[in-house]
């Protein structure tokens, strides 16, 4: 049974910074990719950034390139997203996401969720 559990949301000033976690457990076939998706009340949820699994390879949506980094630890079972420059327009639930399928994009096929961490810029 595979767990994504989220964690570091906050509230922060605008120009500031957060960096979230998400720990997964309970893989039975390693993800190829883990992410982050972002989801406003009321507005589909968004990709923020996501990162291959044994490689280098990140990609990242227009609106966070140069203030967002997506990280992995050395075991790779923990995903980080640090975040800078924080704009009130980053407000949203932030949701850890993981794939061990393929898919035509590396914004699509995601088949693990976390639960989701609240971040609000003001």
């Amino acid at each position: 049974h595979v767990q994504l559990v989220e964690s570091g949301g906050g509230s922060v000033a605008a120009g500031g910074s957060l960096r979230l976690s998400c720990a997964a457990y309970g893989y039975t076939y390693t993800p190829n990719r883990m992410a982050w998706f972002r989801q406003v009340p009321g507005k589909e949820h968004e990709v923020v950034a996501s990162k291959v699994l044994g490689t280098t390879l990140s990609n990242y949506a227009d609106a966070v390139k140069g203030r967002f980094t997506i990280s992995l630890d050395g075991a790779e079972n923990t995903v980080y997203l640090q975040m800078n420059s924080l704009n009130p327009e980053d407000t949203a639930i932030y949701y850890c996401a993981a794939r061990n399928l393929a898919a035509a994009t590396w914004y699509e096929g995601y088949n693990f969720w976390g639960h989701g961490t609240q971040v609000t810029v003001s």
